[in-house]
This record gives structure tokens, sequence and C-alpha cells, in this order.
């Protein structure tokens, strides 16, 4: 069985492999792999994702066989899906108690923060963290507009940077406006398949601008495919920053955070929690109230850093806080 770490091309006489660079209601954008050549395709009957409620059966980043179709020039059928690495869900909003898968086989996930002009919640940042944690897809947080901080902006940037550079999360800083930076963040992308994420106002399509200075024409080519009478909800896109490494932009990131997680796996997601579970004089301990809680000491005594912390209460409590 092909996974999506060791996909080749090879099978059957005129069977394609290609992944999905975009999802426009019933038909999908497939780019083949062996040439680069954008395929409308729709899928070949229903394909159901053990142990997942998705509303939608292909995201994009899913590798794909695919076949074309005599009739119709440039179209095809998807038969098979690839086993997927990972991959990360919304809330849908079509079917209640389903998600929407919105991008597959991650190599890692990019968050664009900005401390001024938005300034960007911990909260937010916390709840994209833990939702990466759940599955398993490693993030840098993208400091952008510094060219608007003072020396205190700095510091304080250092501060924060330094707070999730020790929980395993490391950061970048950019100004895309002026370009400053974004010559690294290039490097970090190289070769991979990134997800790149922000609130809105925090310059990501600045910034998604800078990495990919033709993306006018890369997304002219995927609309010519797009725009043919189908209704287009677009959830995630894929763009190719150059052969090998793409960017995966997702709009509607405020839909993103938490997907039905249990209460009592909310703390195995926090790192900086997660190194004392099982030290809790109780083992079903929530670290809110109770006596003997590890957790709550490590707070008092500095170890944990009281933002986080008030993001996991807020958390458990349900509240939305991804603002």
């Amino acid at each position: 069985m092909k996974t999506a770490d060791s996909y080749l091309p090879d099978g059957p006489t005129g069977l394609l492999h290609g992944i999905v660079v975009k999802s426009t209601g019933s038909w999908y954008i497939v780019r083949g792999l062996e040439t680069g050549q954008l395929y409308r395709c729709r899928l070949r009957g229903k394909f159901k994702i053990k142990g997942l409620k998705a509303s939608n059966p292909l995201a994009v980043g899913d590798l794909v066989d695919f076949s074309i179709e005599a009739q119709t020039e440039g179209a095809g059928v998807i038969s098979h899906i690839a086993p997927r690495r990972n991959y990360i869900v919304r809330r849908s909003v079509h079917k209640t108690g389903h998600v929407h898968i919105v991008a597959a086989n991650l190599d890692q996930a990019l968050l664009v923060v900005t401390l001024v002009s938005p300034a960007t919640s911990f909260g937010f940042i916390d709840r994209f963290l833990v939702t990466a944690e759940a599955y398993h897809i490693p993030v840098t947080l993208l400091f952008n507009k510094t060219d608007l901080y003072d020396e205190d902006g700095f510091e304080y940037q250092a501060q924060i940077a330094g707070m999730y550079a020790s929980l395993g999360y490391p950061s970048r800083t950019c100004a895309a406006t002026t370009g400053e930076g974004v010559a690294e963040i290039d490097q970090l992308l190289d070769g991979k398949v990134s997800l790149l994420a922000g609130h809105s106002g925090v310059g990501k399509s600045t910034l998604i601008n800078a990495l990919v200075p033709d993306l006018d024409l890369k997304t002219a080519e995927i609309s010519e495919f797009s725009d043919k009478g189908v209704h287009t909800t677009t959830f995630a896109e894929m763009l190719e920053v150059r052969p090998g490494t793409f960017i995966i932009d997702t709009p509607g990131i405020k839909e993103l955070g938490l997907v039905d997680l249990p209460p009592a796996e909310l703390a195995g997601y926090f790192p900086e929690f997660r190194a004392l579970l099982g030290q809790c004089r109780y083992h079903n301990c929530q670290h809110t109230h109770e006596p003997g809680c590890a957790v709550r000491e490590a707070v008092d005594q500095g170890r944990i850093a009281l933002p986080r912390y008030d993001s996991y209460l807020s958390m458990l409590a349900g509240e939305d806080n991804r603002h």
C-alpha cells in the first residue's frame, strides 16, 4: 500500500498520480506528479475515512490515483486516495457532528502572528498550537510587522519567542512589507509542504506575495480550471513556490480551533503540562483546583507561563479565545 511519504509513480498502465491543490465543491483540481499538469477531477464512488466523520472525503495535499476521461479534455476520475501522514481539521459548517479536513500530508505549519496592528492573542496562538499537537504537525511562529516595533516591542517579542522556544516552538521574525526576513522564511519552506495560517490583518497575504512573486500567474492557472460554472467554496489552496516546495494558504483560520478534544486529553497537548503528567496527587486531575496538582504548583513557581495556563483554562471551559 502506498503511503504519503513513499508515493512513487508506479501502478497500472494509464493510471496517473497527483496531488490535490484545490477543492471546488464536488470537483478537485489535481496536479499531476509526473508532468505538473492540472486536471479537473471528480471522485469515483464514495470514500469514507475510518474513525473520522468528515464532510469532505478529499482535501488539499491528498495524494491520489486518477485516470483521464476520454470524452473531456483535462478532466479525470479519482479512484484511490493514499493513506495520510497527518491532516488538520475544522468544524464543518454544513454537517453537525462532522469535521472538514482543511489540508493533509503537511511537513509543517507556519503561524503568522503580530504583536502590533493588530496584536495576536495568546489564546489564539495556543489554540492553534494545541490543534497542531493533536495532529502531529510541527509549528514555527512567524512574527510579522517587526518594522512597526519600538525598542520595547523588540524586547517583548524576544520574551514571547523565548517562552514558546522553551516549549519546542521555534520562531522567525519578518517585515513582509519591506522584505526583511523573507529570505530566511523561504529557506524554511524549502522542499516542504507548509500550511501557512494567521488571523485577519497579520499580513499573511503580503507575506505570501513576497514569497511567491508570480502568485497571480499561479492562481490564474488554477482558477482557469476552477471557474467553469461549478459552485466554488475554497477552504485551502496549494501554491507552488518552486518545484518540490509548496505553501497551503488557509482562509477562515478562526474556524480551525479545537474539534471535540476530550477535556481529559487537553493537558496532553501542552508540552509543559505533558512533562508533569502522572505527578499530580489524583490521576484524573484537571489542573484547576485539585490539591497536590503538579501543574498548578509549576504555575505558582513560574515554571509554567501564566498566559499558557490561562489559555488552558479557557479551552477547558469551552470559551472562544481564538481572537
